[in-house]
């Protein structure tokens, strides 16, 4: 396997409303990135991946820009900006960014210029004059429907996503020609990649009607396509001088397109983020589900891990609720999250942390939706009202799987703010800051965060973990185990005491007091035999 430096990488993302806040506004922001890079060095990761910070009207939390050249000014400016990258680099991080090009916000500069018909913008995004009425039958991410009707042009738009985030036009080539000059700007000042939004959906091959299925009608008509892969190759070749790496957001691919999209002799993308993991606790979308099964979970990993040639790594991000409140164990919750970590930190590919996931931060006990902010969440709430869904019913659906359960402020300590803000906190801080924090955590020798700390370092100590070849040796209800080169991890994802028959030597567990012969409730270890 080809050595690379982003192979060997690992990537802590920052969402940076809720990392920390540096001038008591509430809102997390760039300063207070910079104030927390001793930190991030700490856990021993080597890039940054920043949500955006670009100038938005946050409609959808920055994922719609309103221009790339600048920084919102809740986050701070473009000069200090700067001082990020240059900060990180010596303590040695790399910063790569938010690629947000499939749309933009309806209030970019390209898009008020189409609006009023003003060249060369005027089919920048796809337009139609079909009103009342629409020119097709698609149905978008954040469910309804796909085209607004704009007063100013007399004709609507194309929205995959919410109706402010209108889809560009890859059929215009000056679209190309403009984001490649965005690309160009940031790696100009040191950013050393992008995670590409949605990147599989970019090229639109028509505006037919979808086939009839019960989500995302029109799909087969912009999925993983020739001309998103065109698009893809033309990305590589300005990334390619800076060495820099891209990972793509794709969705509802399978192993197949993402061979396609990551093989290195196509030049396209350099990793992807599958979803196939994170869907089998979901009945066809997310906000339906089913009786979570690690054995099912281990599998569809394990397909990944041995029909990919590289993956990426990841069990929660800012789109994804907490991962232990989600796969982990409430009346263990110390051990299932240093388990997870175990598990993230040793599967074949490029691990990603999420703030707080270091400290096994949870879901939020939200009560209402007027403690909601996320757009997404809103629709779907909206839809299932007009579906007559029962109120608790759709709630809980809402509760548990809303975006902001990932979003709420970082927990530095257990003092009011958290150490987030000294001021009120754009989203509702976790109840539970007081047991779950940075500042206890670092005091406590067999705590999630020291765990972590000793697992990245174990990584980087053993080769194998990142190049070495990988086996499923066992999955059941209760145990998986696999190997990495010449290492063995094992996993009790269980509240059951497990005996073993056979032991090799013990590098790292996660339990302090372990016991010979036996595996303790959501004990995680690496073994030599």
């Amino acid at each position: 396997m080809n050595k690379e430096w982003w192979k060997e990488a690992i990537v802590y993302q920052i969402y940076p409303r809720s990392f920390s806040d540096s001038n008591g506004d509430g809102i997390g922001d760039i300063p207070g990135i910079i104030s927390k890079l001793d930190y991030i060095s700490s856990l021993g990761v080597n890039v940054i991946w920043l949500s955006p910070v670009y100038a938005s009207p946050n409609e959808d939390n920055g994922y719609d820009i309103s221009d790339y050249y600048s920084i919102h000014p809740d986050f701070g400016t473009m000069a200090g900006f700067d001082p990020l990258v240059v900060a990180a680099a010596k303590w040695g991080i790399k910063i790569i960014m938010d690629l947000v090009i499939n749309h933009t916000s309806s209030e970019h500069e390209w898009f008020q210029k189409s609006r009023r018909g003003i060249e060369p913008y005027k089919d920048y995004y796809y337009w139609s004059d079909s009103w009342p009425g629409t020119p097709n039958n698609w149905t978008g991410f954040f469910g309804g429907g796909t085209w607004e009707y704009d007063e100013e042009r007399k004709a609507s738009y194309l929205h995959l996503f919410a109706p402010h985030q209108p889809d560009l036009n890859y059929h215009n080539p000056l679209v190309w020609e403009d984001i490649g000059k965005i690309l160009k700007f940031w790696l100009e000042k040191g950013v050393k990649g992008f995670r590409c939004d949605v990147i599989n959906i970019l090229y639109k091959d028509s505006l037919e009607n979808g086939k009839k299925k019960p989500i995302l009608k029109g799909s087969e008509q912009y999925l993983t396509l020739d001309g998103t892969h065109e698009i893809l190759k033309k990305i590589n070749e300005t990334l390619a001088p800076y060495d820099a790496f891209t990972v793509g957001e794709t969705v509802f691919v399978d192993i197949e397109d993402a061979r396609l999209l990551t093989y290195p002799e196509r030049k396209e993308l350099n990793m992807v983020f599958s979803f196939q993991h994170m869907e089998v606790d979901q009945i066809m979308v997310k906000w339906f589900k089913k009786k979570f099964s690690w054995k099912r979970f281990i599998s569809v990993l394990d397909k990944w891990q041995r029909e990919l040639a590289w993956n990426t790594i990841y069990l929660e991000n800012h789109d994804q609720p907490r991962s232990v409140s989600r796969f982990g164990s409430r009346e263990y919750h110390g051990e299932s999250a240093k388990l997870l970590g175990t598990l993230l930190l040793t599967l074949k590919g490029t691990p990603f942390i999420f703030q707080g996931e270091e400290i096994g931060m949870t879901n939020f006990d939200f009560t209402s939706m007027d403690e909601i902010q996320d757009v997404e969440s809103k629709n779907i709430y909206a839809i299932l009202s007009k579906l007559n869904i029962p109120k608790g019913t759709k709630w809980n659906m809402i509760k548990k799987t809303s975006r902001d359960n990932a979003r709420t402020p970082m927990q530095w300590n257990g003092r009011d703010g958290a150490g987030f803000t000294t001021g009120i906190p754009w989203l509702g801080i976790n109840g539970n800051k007081y047991e779950i924090n940075v500042e206890k955590e670092e005091g406590d020798k067999d705590s999630i965060l020291s765990y972590y700390r000793a697992l990245i370092s174990f990584r980087k100590e053993h080769d194998d973990l990142v190049y070495g070849d990988y086996e499923l040796i066992r999955n059941d209800k209760c145990v998986t185990e696999y190997r990495r080169g010449a290492l063995y991890i094992v996993l009790n994802h269980s509240n059951k005491e497990i005996r073993r028959e056979r032991e090799g030597e013990i590098l790292l567990s996660s339990e302090k007091n372990r016991k010979n012969g036996f595996l303790k409730p959501w004990e995680a270890l690496m073994e030599r035999r």
